[in-house]
């Protein structure tokens, strides 16, 4: 699985616990501790917790596991690193303080996959 995939599978994940304000950012032209970062917020610490559960789920279910995670028991901050892609699962007052987006630059922004059978034809 690419670094892109990953991203992707992780962002989908936090989608799937209804993260709000899921982004993805390539941090490869800024350092060599992971090519994308993704960034998103929970409502409260248990929401935090739910994501961050989620997105070890999805990753299991592929045989992938994050080399370290952080923060999982205050959930206020959850950092799942994946090598290649870290999660960072924040409180909005945690994300809005640290702005991981304005410091390591340009996000985007992750949207829902819809199924196949979902497409309009």
């Amino acid at each position: 699985m690419t670094s892109l995939q990953l991203s992707r599978l992780i962002g989908d994940a936090a989608l799937d616990r209804k993260a709000r304000g899921v982004v993805r950012i390539d941090v490869r032209p800024r350092t060599t501790i992971a090519d994308y970062f993704v960034i998103c917020e929970g409502d409260t610490d248990r929401q935090v917790r739910a994501i961050a559960d989620a997105i070890q789920e999805q990753g299991r279910a592929v045989g992938i596991h994050p080399l370290a995670t952080a923060g999982l028991e205050e959930a206020s901050w959850a950092c799942l690193d994946y090598d290649s892609v870290i999660a960072h699962v924040l409180l909005p007052g945690e994300r809005a303080y640290y702005d991981l987006e304005g410091l390591w630059g340009p996000a985007r922004a992750l949207r829902p996959r819809r199924s196949p059978a979902a497409r309009p034809r």
